[in-house]
């Protein structure tokens, strides 16, 4: 993303950086824990995956697999009781887990920003939109801008996300929650991040609002290049939204792979059972598949693979031993015994 047109950006360009075949993130056995008087929860438990740059990946899960407690990993944005004790989080080849305080502060919004989750509460109520996003751009960008190009800025932002120009001067409460959301889209691409993570952009709006939000989002993702991770409890709102799907469950990735193929052929028992439970009003009558029971106590996790208490393709090899990310195709692992025993996809019945 540029500014070259105003001359308002951080330097009116943005730094060419790696390659473009280079991953603009990548995870390396992460593992993060909330530290309780009971024990040690892992969140994030040996976490693995990186994104090309200028690609979108999804992740999807129950509430509680761990999605949003990876996401405020990746930002260093952790509760105080949350220790990191592995792995590394490399954004262009920078391990963010190895930065000073005062050097992640600069690297946040700057070079990665996040649409938080819920915008009612996110905005404050005291100060105008424009006066929020202004002070971002204030503290992140090389130099700090005049109040006519910040204005003309936050201008462009409020253009590209569908938000009037005349609602930079509004208070949160005067803003609708679709707005409010939009708005929150416009500051985290206010500093030109290389890395935006959405977490949940659309909860708490309508359907209408959702999709509306989703489309700017994707339009976003693929007119400025920048690369986006999104994440959701609703696997339907990943399907037209991402290039790659990640599948989350007691804080393990279980499944990564091309969002059409995982969806056309899922691998773990998880997402076929997350997508035969999600009825379809264009393709044909199907019997539904519950899924059964409750994701595990992380204070007492199962033995071997997490999900085997609640898998309809459970062996005693699945008591046992924990299974380890396979490739069953190209970009596409699982982690999973008996993977192959997992249908396609829900299997259709006669109406």
């Amino acid at each position: 993303m540029t500014s070259g047109n105003t001359g308002t950006g951080r330097g009116g360009h943005r730094d060419t950086g790696p390659t473009a075949d280079m991953p603009i993130l990548e995870v390396n056995h992460l593992v993060m824990s909330y530290e309780t008087k009971t024990g040690m929860v892992p969140a994030v438990d040996d976490v693995s995956f990186s994104l090309p740059r200028g690609r979108s990946l999804g992740l999807v899960g129950e509430s509680g697999c761990g999605k949003t407690s990876l996401a405020l990993t990746l930002m260093r944005l952790m509760a105080a009781n949350a220790k990191v004790s592995d792995g590394e989080v490399l954004l262009d080849g920078e391990n963010l887990l190895e930065l000073s305080g005062e050097e992640m502060r600069k690297r946040r919004w700057a070079d990665v920003s996040m649409v938080f989750q819920g915008s009612m509460s996110s905005w404050n109520p005291v100060f105008t939109v424009g006066d929020q996003i202004r002070e971002t751009m204030d503290i992140h960008w090389s130099h700090k801008p005049t109040a006519a190009g910040a204005r003309a800025r936050i201008g462009e932002l409020f253009d590209l996300v569908g938000i009037g120009a005349d609602m930079i001067d509004c208070y949160p409460h005067e803003l609708s929650g679709g707005l409010r959301q939009r708005a929150m889209i416009a500051m985290a691409l206010a500093c030109d991040p290389k890395l935006i993570i959405a977490d949940e952009p659309t909860t708490a709006l309508d359907v209408i609002v959702q999709r509306q939000i989703l489309d700017e989002l994707g339009k976003i993702q693929q007119g400025l290049g920048m690369s986006i991770i999104h994440i959701s409890h609703d696997i339907a709102v990943i399907a037209e939204s991402t290039d790659l799907i990640g599948v989350m469950y007691a804080g393990k990735l279980v499944e990564l792979g091309p969002t059409a193929e995982v969806f056309a052929r899922p691998g773990h028992p998880y997402t076929w059972l997350l997508l035969s439970s999600i009825p379809s009003i264009t393709g044909p009558r199907r019997a539904l598949a519950p899924m059964e029971g409750e994701p595990p106590n992380l204070l007492d996790p199962p033995s071997g693979c997490r999900f085997h208490p609640r898998c309809p393709f459970a062996t005693p090899l699945c008591v046992d031993d924990e299974p380890q990310p396979t490739y069953i195709s190209a970009g596409h692992t699982v982690a999973c015994w008996n993977h192959t025993q997992v249908p396609d996809r829900p299997v259709a019945v006669e109406s």
